[in-house]
C-alpha cells in the first residue's frame, strides 16, 4: 500500500487482542439488540403476549434495543478503533476500562427480566428507571471514560513528520477528547439540573449536552474510516496528510464550544437546548463535505477496486450517500414529526455503514480470514439501499405531518401520501434488516475457527 494512502499499521498482539475484545462486544450488541427486537415483537403477537409478565414489555425492551444499537454499538466501535492505534502502555488500564463496558452491557441486557421497568423514551439515552438498569448505565459510562482517556495519554503518537497515518491518529486524539468533553457535559448537566426536573424531562434534560457532543466523536471516527476504506480500496484520497489534519480539526471545533453553552445558559433553558442543537446542525457536517468531495473525486477517478476489496468501496460509497441525505433532510425539520427521526437515521446509518466496511478490512490483521464473495460486496449495498429507503419514506411522511413516536393507529394515517410514505419506510427497513443480519453471518463466519477439513 502506498505510503502517501491513509491507514494504520497493525499493532501488536496484545493492542490486537484488545482491538477483537471490543469488536466482539460490538457485535455481540447488534446480536442481543436483535433479539430484544422478536421479544418486542411477541410481546405485540395476540396469543403470545399473555406469556410476558412484565407491565409494558414492549417499551421496556425497546429501551434496552435502542441503547445496545445506538448506545453501546457506537462506543465500542470507538474502542476497536482506539485500541488498534494503542501502544500498548498501560494495558492493565485499558482491560480494565474493557470490563467495565462488558459488565455495563451485561446488567443493561439483564435488568429487564431482573424486574425493571418503567421505561421513559426520552432522546439520546432512553432509561429505564431502575437501579439496576441506571447502575448498568453508570458503569458502562465509567468504562467508556476510562476508555478515552487511557487512549488519549497512551495511544501511538501523531508524529514530528506528517503522514496519512499520522492525521488518522490525530482524528482518533480529536474523538477521544471530544468522547471526554460529552462526559464533562453530562456531568455538568447533573450539577445544573433544575429542582423541579423529574421523570422523564430530568433524563432528557440530563443526556441533552452529551449525546449532542458525542454526535462529534462519531463524526471524527467516521471521518477516519472513510479515508481508511478509501485507501483499502484502491482510491488513496487526493489531498496531503496537512489538509486531512486541518479537516479533523475543523469537525472538531464546534464542539469545544460545548462549555460555553454550559456557562452562559442554565441547563434547561431556551439558549442551552437550542444552542446546543444549533451547535450540532451547524457544525456537525463542517468537515465532512469538503472531505467526502475530496474522497468522491478520487473514487471516480480510479478503476473499479479488485473483487477483494469492492466491500470496502460500496461501505464507503453508502456511507458518503446516507450522510449526505441526512444533513440535506435535517436542514427541512420543521415541527415534531417523522422529519427528525429520519434526519439522525441517516447520520447514524452513515457511521454504520463505514464501521461494516472497516471491519471486513480489519479481520485479516486481527488474526482472522477476510471475507469475500459476491454476497460480502452486496452486503452494504443491500443495507445501505433499505436504510435509504427507510430514511426517504419517513421524510416524505414527516412532509405531510406524521408525527414521531407513534404507531399504529396513532399515526393517523389518511392519504395516499401518507400511507405510501410510511410503506417505503417499513419496505426499507424490512431490507435494512437482511443486510443487517447478512453482515452478523459473514463477520462470524470468517472470525469462527478453522476445521481441520478447511
Amino acid at each position: 500500500m502506498s505510503e502517501q494512502g491513509f491507514f494504520l499499521e497493525t499493532p501488536g498482539r496484545n493492542a490486537c487482542r484488545l482491538t477483537t475484545g471490543w469488536l466482539l462486544l460490538a457485535l455481540a450488541s447488534l446480536v442481543i439488540a436483535g433479539m430484544f427486537t422478536l421479544l418486542i415483537v411477541m410481546s405485540r403477537t395476540p396469543g403470545v403476549q399473555e406469556i410476558f409478565p412484565w407491565v409494558d414489555f414492549f417499551h421496556t425492551a425497546l429501551v434496552v434495543h435502542v441503547d445496545l444499537t445506538v448506545l453501546v454499538w457506537f462506543l465500542a466501535f470507538a474502542g476497536v478503533l482506539w485500541s488498534f492505534n494503542g501502544n500498548e502502555r498501560y494495558v492493565t488500564m485499558a482491560w480494565t476500562a474493557f470490563a467495565l463496558c462488558v459488565g455495563g452491557t451485561a446488567v443493561i441486557t439483564l435488568s429487564p427480566f431482573l424486574g425493571a421497568g418503567n421505561p421513559l423514551m426520552n432522546n439520546y439515552v432512553p432509561v429505564l428507571q431502575d437501579p439496576v438498569f441506571l447502575a448498568g448505565l453508570g458503569l458502562f459510562g465509567i468504562g467508556f471514560t476510562v476508555l478515552a482517556l487511557h487512549g488519549l495519554l497512551y495511544s501511538r503518537a501523531v508524529g514530528m513528520t506528517m503522514s496519512g497515518e499520522g492525521a488518522l491518529r490525530f482524528g482518533l486524539s480529536t474523538a477521544q477528547l471530544i468522547g471526554l468533553l460529552a462526559v464533562l457535559a453530562l456531568l455538568a448537566s447533573w450539577y445544573g439540573m433544575p429542582a423541579a426536573a423529574e421523570g422523564r424531562a430530568f433524563y432528557e434534560l440530563l443526556f441533552w449536552g452529551a449525546g449532542h457532543t458525542i454526535q462529534f466523536t462519531h463524526v471524527q471516527l467516521m471521518l477516519v474510516t472513510w479515508l481508511w476504506l478509501a485507501t483499502a480500496s484502491g482510491a488513496i484520497p487526493k489531498m496531503t496528510p496537512r489538509t486531512a489534519l486541518i479537516l479533523f480539526a475543523l469537525g472538531a471545533l464546534p464542539a469545544l464550544a460545548t462549555p460555553y453553552f454550559y456557562l452562559a445558559h442554565e441547563v434547561g433553558s431556551a439558549g442551552h437546548i437550542l444552542g446546543l442543537t444549533w451547535l450540532m446542525k451547524v457544525g456537525g457536517g463542517l468537515a465532512a463535505l469538503p472531505m467526502a468531495l475530496l474522497i468522491l473525486l478520487s473514487v471516480f477517478s480510479t478503476r473499479s477496486p479488485p473483487e477483494t476489496t469492492r466491500p470496502e468501496r460500496n461501505a464507503l460509497l453508502f456511507s458518503i450517500l446516507l450522510f449526505g441525505v441526512g444533513g440535506v433532510i435535517g436542514f427541512l425539520i420543521s415541527g415534531s414529526n417523522v422529519t427528525i427521526p429520519a434526519h439522525y437515521h441517516g447520520s447514524i446509518v452513515a457511521v454504520t455503514l463505514a464501521y461494516m466496511g472497516i471491519t471486513y478490512h480489519l479481520l485479516p490483521r486481527l488474526g482472522f480470514r477476510k471475507p469475500i464473495g459476491k454476497w460480502v460486496a452486496r452486503q452494504p449495498a443491500i443495507y445501505g439501499s433499505g436504510q435509504l429507503m427507510h430514511v426517504l419514506g419517513l421524510a416524505w411522511s414527516g412532509g405531510y405531518g406524521v408525527q414521531r413516536k407513534t404507531a399504529g393507529s396513532e399515526q393517523g394515517l389518511k392519504t395516499i401520501q401518507e400511507i405510501a410514505g410510511m410503506g417505503i419506510m417499513g419496505l426499507g427497513g424490512m431490507i435494512a434488516i437482511i443486510g443487517g443480519i447478512l453482515f452478523l453471518v459473514i463477520v462470524f463466519k470468517a472470525m469462527w475457527p478453522r476445521t481441520k477439513e478447511q
